[in-house]
């Protein structure tokens, strides 16, 4: 529950502020992005994420994906980036586009059961990038209680999370449509495609031919 009440907020200054605070104080926060809306924490605070999980009513085998606001942020996050993501980032980013590197060892984070690994993404939204400069990197899910449809506004993220979110940030509906794809490249330097989304693996090929899909 949150130690303030749900407060819901247009998009604006005053909504950044309020959020900002709450993922401050390790409460969970809803933000609009580039598909559905998504709830989010504080990616390196160990409790907060175990609130999303348990907000979502979701276990520890499904971990938390990582949104930041630029591309760059990546190399604070990872071990090492191999050549294929930096193609792949600098084609796809900010965009549906969700890659899966080793984690770096000296992060403290504990988003799941995701064995040292990380998956990251720059969402193309404008709003939910101004959010995560403030913020820094946030673990995000879709804002949904699991097994309900994703939400697409803030007011139907409302109707599932209720209380457990602190901060609702309503920028009108979201587009919707297909989830990010997802390219693993813990075993396989050019990458392994694990979920197709909107991003084609055609697209990915005319980049990286050699990507597994």
């Amino acid at each position: 529950m949150s130690e303030t009440g749900s407060q819901l907020f247009p998009l604006g200054a005053e909504g950044l502020e309020a959020a900002r605070r709450a993922v401050l104080r390790g409460e969970c926060i809803v933000l609009p992005t580039d598909t559905v809306y998504g709830i989010g924490v504080a990616a390196f605070d160990v409790d907060a994420v175990a609130r999303l999980l348990a907000a979502k009513q979701r276990g520890r085998d499904m971990p938390a994906p990582v949104l930041i606001a630029e591309a760059s942020m990546l190399r604070a996050l990872t071990a090492r980036i191999p050549e294929a993501v930096d193609a792949l980032i600098e084609r796809f980013w900010p965009g549906a586009l969700t890659v899966i590197l080793k984690a770096q060892s000296s992060l403290k984070m504990d988003l799941g059961d995701a064995d040292g690994t990380i998956a990251v993404r720059v969402p193309d939204h404008d709003g939910a990038r101004d959010l995560l400069r403030r913020t820094g990197p946030l673990a995000v899910s879709s804002a949904n209680v699991s097994g309900q449809a994703a939400a697409t506004t803030a007011a139907a993220a409302k109707d599932m999370l209720q209380d457990s979110v602190a901060v609702y940030l309503d920028a009108g509906e979201a587009p919707g449509g297909e989830p990010s794809t997802i390219v693993d490249f813990t075993a396989v330097p050019e990458g392994r495609v694990v979920r197709a989304g909107a991003i084609p693996v055609e697209d990915l090929k005319a980049v990286i031919p050699g990507i597994q899909a």
